[in-house]
């Protein structure tokens, strides 16, 4: 299995026979290297969207059109890309579907939900969320935009995911020292991959106090475009 970063939130997640992206705001991104898109989506199969911000969403659907492929997420914000001329698959919080053998679930977060990058907030599209993902004999816990919430506790107890994508840039989600408090207390992750940091200066720059938080944990700093394989 291979996670590929692709700055701020996005992820490329090669799983059974399927190739997520995850979030994949790559126009625009100030840390994604313009040029290099094609490489980045190359042979996707599905598309994961967590919530509607434009960090997370504005580039699904012009990838899912020109790829042909659909993009999966809570029902209500299926229905706008649909609307919009894109494949989509609707579900919602507890549900699963089979994407290329890998198993997605959605969950909960604890963020907003409105729809931004068309130059107006056109209000809330469903509800934030955020995905575990089962394959190759393991379980991804990816959090979405979230802050530390007591939801964490039964799904780290029923999903019991081995690897957490955490948000942990702070000011708009849980911060490095919120997400090590979290790791520890509610799952038993044997890899932490940070995200949502680094894009812009408000957000953390280094993952320092997440790795001094987290003793034993192989907690990985990624690198735009570098392969971590698991």
């Amino acid at each position: 299995m291979k996670i590929i970063w692709l700055g701020h939130s996005g992820f490329r997640i090669e799983i059974e026979r399927a190739v997520l992206l995850v979030d994949p705001w790559l126009e625009g991104n100030p840390v994604f290297p313009k040029g290099r898109e094609a490489e980045a989506t190359a042979g996707a199969t599905h598309i994961l969207v967590t919530h509607g911000h434009g960090d997370h969403a504005a580039n699904a659907l012009t990838i899912a059109k020109k790829q042909g492929i659909p993009i999966a997420c809570i029902h209500e914000l299926s229905d706008i890309f649909a609307a919009d001329g894109a494949e989509s698959i609707g579900f919602g919080k507890g549900g699963t579907v089979e994407l290329a053998g890998a198993r997605v679930s959605m969950v909960n977060a604890c963020h907003s939900a409105s729809i931004d990058y068309k130059g107006f907030p056109l209000g809330a599209a469903g509800s934030e969320a955020g995905f575990m993902i089962a394959g190759d004999g393991h379980m991804i816990y990816v959090t979405g935009d979230t802050t530390i919430m007591a939801d964490m506790g039964w799904m780290g107890e029923y999903y019991r995911p081995d690897i957490g994508i955490l948000c942990a840039g702070g000011h708009y989600t849980m911060d490095m020292k919120m997400g090590a408090w979290a790791a520890k207390k509610y799952f038993n992750f044997k890899t932490v991959i940070p995200c949502h940091y680094k894009t812009f200066p408000i957000l953390a720059q280094s993952a320092e106090e997440l790795k001094a938080g987290l003793p034993g944990v192989n907690v990985v700093e990624p690198e735009v475009l570098g392969v971590i394989e698991v």
